[in-house]
């Protein structure tokens, strides 16, 4: 297993992160790499999540994902920054089937630690995919019709 260390590139500390976080469901490295007064915009449109929000994002998806994987075919490091293109490969919680989505990512680092991240990750194809949401949503909408529950 990876330790964290300062000698790492953004490139290998957000490797770990997505691993340790993501993969293992290992929360410790969000308190030990998010940043105590560290943001990440993007990943719920309504406002930017902390700290605590990551605990609670990470466990939400962890409950409906398992086997999580991601995979980065783009990255480049800019002095603090790191801009990262992702595939997230995983298997439905609930019948193992699988998930595969992307997104992309701009994080900001101290040292080792994020202080703040912009993301955009393709959550209607999770969604599709968990079947909580119809396959064909985007289309759909794109027509100006609604998805109705009942």
């Amino acid at each position: 297993m990876t330790k964290l260390s300062a000698d790492m590139s953004k490139t290998d500390l957000m490797h770990y992160w997505f691993d340790e976080v993501w993969g293992k469901g290992n929360l410790n490295v969000i308190n030990e790499m998010f940043g105590p007064q560290a943001t990440a915009t993007g990943v719920v449109s309504s406002h930017s999540l902390r700290r605590a929000d990551m605990h609670e994002l990470v466990q939400a998806i962890r409950a409906l994902a398992v086997d999580i994987k991601v995979e980065f075919s783009h990255t480049m490091e800019q002095g603090d920054w790191l801009a990262v293109r992702t595939l997230i490969y995983a298997k439905r919680a609930d019948n193992g089937a699988p998930v595969t989505i992307n997104g992309q990512l701009f994080v900001h680092f101290d040292g080792t630690q994020i202080v703040e991240s912009f993301s955009l990750f393709d959550f209607v194809a999770l969604f599709e995919q968990l079947g909580q949401m119809p396959l064909d949503t985007l289309p759909v909408c794109l027509t100006g019709q609604k998805l109705d529950w009942t």
